[in-house]
């Protein structure tokens, strides 16, 4: 569901920022890698006969509409959006592994390879201005709330 999301976030983003200036080329890049996430865990959900959350459609309208209003804050906030859901993903990412230990060692190393993946997404939203954007404490909170409850929800339909 998280790739999901951040997919559709994305999507709303360069939807309002088309494809010119470093912000957008980069969103371009971290949507790409996201992609690549995405469709491992779609495989491993195939396989594993797992489906996917009850509320993908409204995570397909949330993420799209995040995306867009964000964007249409500036670049600053666009990366504001991305170091709040990415800070959020890392910890998630972490209690995965933590609970997986040695049982699964080939979901454990995509999981941390994606990690990896956000964290760089993290750290190059701040190197952007993510701190820069209107009202940053408040948007990075609210933010970083919704992908907490957007995670929990999903654990559970």
């Amino acid at each position: 569901a998280g790739e999901f999301g951040a997919i559709r976030i994305y999507a709303g983003q360069l939807a309002v920022m088309g494809d010119r200036g470093p912000a957008a080329r980069a969103i371009a890049g971290m949507a790409q890698q996201e992609e690549r996430h995405r469709a491992f865990f779609d495989r491993m959900m195939a396989e594993r006969g797992v489906r996917p959350t009850l509320f993908q459609p409204l995570w397909h309208v949330a993420g799209f509409a995040l995306g867009a209003v964000t964007a249409a804050l500036g670049p600053e906030a666009a990366m504001a959006c991305t170091a709040a859901v990415e800070t959020e993903i890392d910890r998630h990412y972490s209690e995965q592994l933590a609970e997986l230990g040695d049982s699964d060692p080939e979901l454990s190393a995509a999981i941390a390879d994606f990690q990896a993946d956000e964290v760089e997404h993290r750290d190059h939203a701040l190197a952007a201005g993510a701190e820069n954007a209107p009202a940053y404490p408040v948007l990075s909170g609210l933010i970083r709330l919704g992908c907490r409850v957007a995670i929990a929800t999903a654990k559970r339909l």
